[in-house]
């Protein structure tokens, strides 16, 4: 496939964009419902090329690393839904999984009854984490720029963890130190197996 080739974006808003300025970031420190930040510094914004390259499986669904047979990182799939975990190997949180629809499909071209198909099973996974004794909550978040495969992550909040509270959990977790593996393994299954108590396959994570 031929490299794209990609100009600056060219709009009212990235005209304005600050475009190679560092950013402001003293309102952040102390904000949210539990404050959890002391400092932090943004790199400079870079310039903003269009077209945007490809995501993964977006011209090619036999690339996407969602569809396929259970892999590794597997813990539990029924006939329509996958949930994967250790996929970033030891994490410092309870639990963070993903969770997809087998068939390859977009949010936006996504038929009726997988996206019916998604409460039942974000509620699923929810009361799945709650399963491991150390968790209180867990938070659902999709972001749409790795892959072209609809699909969410679960991250499950450590109890008594306010400072982990709301959009903030995840920067938490890349800050952690990781979790023995045992341990890792342990929760996984515990998910797995909540997940199978009311239907599907929970896969081997040992």
């Amino acid at each position: 496939m031929s490299e794209i080739e990609q100009h600056p974006a060219d709009t009212d808003w990235h005209r304005w964009a600050p475009i190679g300025q560092t950013l402001d970031t003293s309102r952040t420190p102390g904000s949210g419902p539990v404050p959890s930040i002391a400092a932090f510094e943004l790199l400079p914004l870079e310039p903003m090329l269009v077209p945007e390259k490809p995501r993964g499986g977006e011209l090619d669904a036999s690339t996407c690393h969602h569809c396929g047979p259970a892999n590794e990182f597997t813990i539990w799939q029924d006939d329509e839904w996958r949930v994967s975990g250790g996929m970033q190997g030891p994490t410092g949180i309870p639990f963070v999984g993903a969770i997809s629809p087998r068939r390859h499909v977009k949010l936006e071209d996504a038929p009726l009854e997988v996206l019916a198909g998604l409460g039942p099973i974000l509620q699923r996974v929810s009361e799945a984490a709650k399963a491991i004794p150390a968790v209180a909550r867990c938070h659902f978040s999709r972001w749409n720029d790795g892959s072209a495969h609809l699909h969410l992550w679960a991250y499950a909040r450590p109890a008594g963890m306010m400072q982990g509270r709301g959009a903030i959990l995840p920067y938490w977790e890349q800050s952690m130190p990781a979790m023995p593996e045992e341990m890792m393994q342990e929760y996984l299954e515990i998910v797995a197996n909540a997940l199978a108590a009311g239907g599907g396959e929970a896969f081997p994570t040992r």
